[in-house]
């Protein structure tokens, strides 16, 4: 896993979430073991039960509550990405092979079902009804943003409202649901859970533009995956959008949205929205997200687990990976 500064406060509660996440239940079978070690093993942020873990401490929560819930957010977030990778058609995450990349599409299913069924497990075992409720609301909204982006996310026909209501089913409703868990596990008020929800939602939708940025413009090392895999899925994410309110009549882009173009055709298409104003446009729509919720906080107690969730929001448009 990596280290960044918004873990320090939670680094013990984090190797507790790390143990959980490497568990192997009884009777699992030794193929989905194998991909959950890959999975986990693969690094990444552990934003979600960061969150988590942050949120159940500035509100006063049953802590070892909150690793359990921790652990269902990262496993639930971990269990997504199996299915994106497949409905994609993505072979490479983080610099590996997806589990697609190895097995057979029935074979990558199951394992990332099953992976689901262990992520409510784990939310179950926060023993809070309405976490539980929470966290089925929110897998319903992930797998309906997925529906909704095989249908209406592809092509030229996607505008902001379309984008917007996409990557908060992807991005920005798990994220919200991870920041609201500390305060439901503590019983909180609602205006501080809502204000806990708020922060989470802007936030997720900050993330998820800086990404969508990210896959333009860093490198294949960096993303660990192709520069520019949206385009080339015929996905349209905020860049794309703000480069054809430019210049609507690019015709590689429109071509690479349009159908299945040439390698060189493709490659024109990424770099012309890489090098346009619309990447800095978009960085800054993702700025303007991560400053509304930090505004959100502003609801809440001084702590330095809040300030924490500041610096993490910081963080999320200043990286670069």
């Amino acid at each position: 896993m990596e280290r960044y500064p918004f873990h320090t406060l939670v680094q013990g509660e984090l190797e507790q979430v790390e143990a959980i996440l490497q568990e192997r239940p009884p009777g699992q079978h030794e193929t989905i073991g194998t991909a959950v070690d890959h999975l986990i093993g693969g690094g990444g942020k552990r934003l979600r039960p960061t969150l988590v873990l942050l949120s159940g401490h500035h509100c006063g929560a049953d802590m070892e509550r909150a690793v359990f819930a921790a652990a269902a957010v990262e496993m639930l977030h971990t269990a997504t990405l199996i299915h994106d990778d497949l409905i994609d058609g993505s072979l490479i995450r983080r610099s590996v092979g997806t589990l697609n990349a190895r097995w057979s599409p029935s074979t990558t299913i199951l394992v990332g079902d099953y992976i689901f069924a262990r992520a409510a497990v784990l939310a179950s075992q926060a023993n809070n009804v309405r976490l539980v409720q929470r966290f089925a609301e929110t897998l319903a909204t992930i797998c309906n943003g997925e529906i909704r982006q095989m249908f209406d996310g592809r092509g030229l026909s996607t505008d902001r409202r379309e984008y917007e209501q996409r990557i908060y089913a992807k991005t920005a409703s798990l994220i919200a649901m991870s920041v609201e868990s500390g305060a439901i596990l503590a019983a909180a008020s609602e205006e501080t859970t809502n204000a806990l929800r708020t922060y989470g939602e802007q936030l997720g939708l900050a993330f998820q533009i800086v990404d969508d940025v990210l896959d333009f413009v860093a490198d294949e090392q960096t993303l660990g995956k192709p520069v520019g895999s949206d385009l080339r899925q015929g996905l349209i994410t905020l860049p794309t959008l703000l480069f054809l309110e430019a210049t609507p009549d690019h015709s590689d882009v429109r071509r690479a949205l349009s159908g299945r173009p040439a390698e060189a055709t493709l490659q024109r298409a990424v770099a012309a929205v890489a090098c346009s104003a619309a990447v800095e446009q978009a960085q800054e729509i993702a700025r303007a997200y991560a400053e509304q919720a930090i505004a959100a906080l502003d609801q809440l107690a001084d702590s330095r687990y809040r300030t924490a969730l500041v610096e993490l929001a910081e963080f999320t448009v200043r990286r670069r990976f």
